[in-house]
């Protein structure tokens, strides 16, 4: 009898699930479009069905005995539970999404199994700490800058959740500069307003650019092709991440910071902004923190839900 988990990974657009084994290695894998606006009983049965096309399809001997989420928006980890969330996902904060997933998928799942659920950036984190950037670390900070900015923070080989579950939310760090944009937690000048690839995109518009550019990719092309307007969103954007982060080593002070994400694959265009502003703001005791860039891409939240579900499977062995 092979044991396998299956991770899930319900972002804002799409749901990635996989089987997971011990190792952490994924044995096989599918994703749909996240119906983000029909509501939880949608998420929930496009999780199901993802999941248990995989585990028909896996090899007869696969006990499936547990199962790891990581989710958008903010999560009680103990009580599997949806504590707040944007409007990206209609209706789902409160959501008991343990339960909801155990009931949908109860066939399936190994008498017993585990059910553990996070947010999908602490799950990243999770991911990029045991099998990526920062394996081996004791601490690390993990940014994700993509259409939204999240943060994973991990002392002493944990993950920090925070007393109400929110330790992390990079995202709404006030910075310099985004005074003018409006963050979709509905407050001006937080990071996500103008670090994130839509708020990129945003203060370029501010800036006088042509809206008609589609997203920041567009605005990347731009600035390479010597437009001073997209240049300059381009510069203000990636300085702003650098300004947070270096807030955050100071508060911190991580072995290394792993920054991952869409925007962050952009390359040098973005990251040498990025890292100058960070160095520019640090104390000189901490100019030497190793910053990185991830090294499991889309992998990370699947193979940190997963290898947090293991965690929770060998404590039971442990305890039995």
């Amino acid at each position: 009898m092979t044991d396998v988990v299956l991770a899930v990974d319900i972002g804002g657009t799409k749901t990635a699930v996989a089987l997971v084994d011990r190792a952490g290695t994924i044995l096989d894998g599918l994703t749909a479009p996240t119906p983000a606006l029909d509501g939880p009983e949608a998420v929930v049965r496009t999780v199901a069905d993802l999941g248990g096309l995989l585990v028909r399809r896996a090899s007869a001997d696969a006990r499936l005995c547990g199962l790891g989420v990581a989710t958008a928006g903010v999560v009680d980890v103990r009580a599997g539970r949806i504590v707040s969330s944007t409007d990206t996902m209609a209706r789902w904060a409160g959501t008991p999404l343990a339960a909801r997933v155990r009931e949908a998928l109860g066939a399936l799942l190994a008498e017993g199994a585990e059910v553990h659920v996070q947010n999908d950036v602490d799950a990243h984190a999770v991911g990029e700490f045991r099998h990526g950037a920062a394996h081996g670390a004791r601490s690390a900070l993990i940014v994700a800058v993509g259409t939204g900015v999240g943060a994973g923070i991990v002392l002493d080989g944990r993950v920090l959740r925070g007393a109400r579950h929110v330790a992390g939310e990079i995202a709404h760090v006030p910075v310099p500069g985004a005074e003018h944009l409006r963050c979709p937690c509905g407050r001006a000048g937080h990071l996500e307003a103008i670090g994130s690839g839509v708020g990129m995109h945003r203060h370029y518009v501010s800036l006088g650019g042509d809206a008609a550019v589609p997203d920041a990719r567009g605005i990347v092309a731009l600035a390479r092709d010597g437009d001073p307007v997209a240049r300059r969103a381009l510069d203000d954007s990636a300085a702003a991440v650098g300004r947070a982060v270096a807030g955050a080593v100071t508060l911190l002070d991580p072995e290394l910071v792993v920054v991952t994400g869409g925007v962050a694959q952009i390359g040098a265009d973005w990251w040498h902004p990025m890292t100058a502003a960070l160095g520019a703001e640090v104390i000189d005791v901490l100019s030497d923190v190793p910053v990185v860039p991830g090294a499991l891409a889309g992998e990370a939240p699947l193979r940190g839900a997963a290898a947090s579900v293991w965690e929770l499977v060998d404590e039971r062995a442990v305890a039995a």
